[in-house]
């Protein structure tokens, strides 16, 4: 297992040079002199050279380039040019809202996904399977957006439920009060797709040898499908969940964006539309670095779950 973990870390580093490598070619030489974005229109040129001296922009690419490795070696990306704040810390203060939002959403995706594939198992084929699996059309053919806004109005507006916006200092009371709303949406959202997808991975393996051979020995259907098919379920359902941790950290600024949550997907939009690139280079860097992460934590979870599987 150590040598497994070595050589996939090992594995790790050239694809993090990879990705190093574009996010560096794409901020400077594609995205534009940062000079001329914070000098502003009005400024003459021995402004704007005393800025790309402040940057380290007026160096030859090589030593801008290992300036880059230093800041990702180092944890430090300098300070955010729209605020001044150091952008480790902006980074370190988003994190908390969104795993706040993010951790319930997605146990609860998966868990719920889970038991509502296998229940649609039990009734496949049958009209009540075809009921369901239209509705989770519909429900895919809408958009987030009309989600918020209905939810948002309803739950929210009108009946007092939830907050309508806001965040708050405390774990409990975001989680309780200012994340509900948010998880609900998002739970309405993403279980559509989620069911249809873990049900066809349950009936996939229904649909196995070893499940009519485990009929045949005259074990209930419940213990098959809850113990026997699950179990080989859950490789693509780890699979699918793993790789999309990153994507969902980010993808979830809609969220933050009309609920006031000081998140992650909320601090990329605002550093887009300020054109802040420290903030939007260390948040690409750190989402790459937590999906190889993530990679591997799905082998090793492949491994717990079924001890069949050789790590190589």
């Amino acid at each position: 297992m150590l040598a497994y973990l070595l050589r996939r870390l090992w594995q790790m580093l050239p694809t993090m040079a990879g990705v190093v490598l574009l996010v560096f070619i794409l901020f400077n030489w594609i995205g534009g002199d940062p000079a001329y974005l914070l000098a502003g229109k009005m400024s003459d040129a021995a402004e704007i050279e005393n800025i790309r001296r402040q940057l380290g922009t007026d160096q030859p690419m090589p030593v801008q380039l290992w300036i880059f490795v230093k800041q990702i070696l180092m944890f430090d990306f300098g300070n955010a040019w729209s605020t001044g704040e150091p952008v480790s810390r902006i980074i370190a203060s988003r994190l908390g809202p969104s795993l706040t939002i993010l951790v319930p959403l997605t146990v609860l995706e998966t868990l719920i996904g889970i038991g509502l594939a296998l229940a649609v198992a039990f009734v496949r084929g049958s009209l009540t399977d075809r009921a369901l699996m239209l509705a989770c059309t519909v429900g895919m053919s809408v958009s987030i957006l009309v989600y918020i806004i209905a939810f948002q109005y309803g739950l929210a507006y009108k009946l007092g439920l939830f907050p309508v916006q806001g965040w708050g200092s405390g774990l409990g009371e975001n989680l309780l009060r200012y994340a509900a709303l948010p998880v609900l949406i998002g739970l309405t959202v993403s279980l559509a797709p989620t069911l249809r997808l873990y049900r066809s991975f349950v009936l996939d393996e229904v649909q196995q040898d070893y499940v009519r051979t485990a009929r045949a020995k005259g074990l209930p259907e419940r213990r098959i499908m809850w113990v026997h098919v699950l179990r080989n379920a859950a490789i693509p359902i780890i699979t699918h969940v793993m790789a999309n941790l990153p994507a969902l950290l980010i993808g979830a600024f809609l969220l933050e964006r009309f609920f006031g949550i000081p998140g992650i997907g909320r601090e990329v939009i605002l550093a887009v539309e300020r054109s802040d690139f420290p903030v939007i280079k260390a948040i690409t860097v750190y989402v790459a670095a937590a999906t190889m992460v993530f990679n591997l934590l799905a082998d090793l979870l492949y491994k717990a779950v079924d001890p069949r599987v050789q790590l190589a």
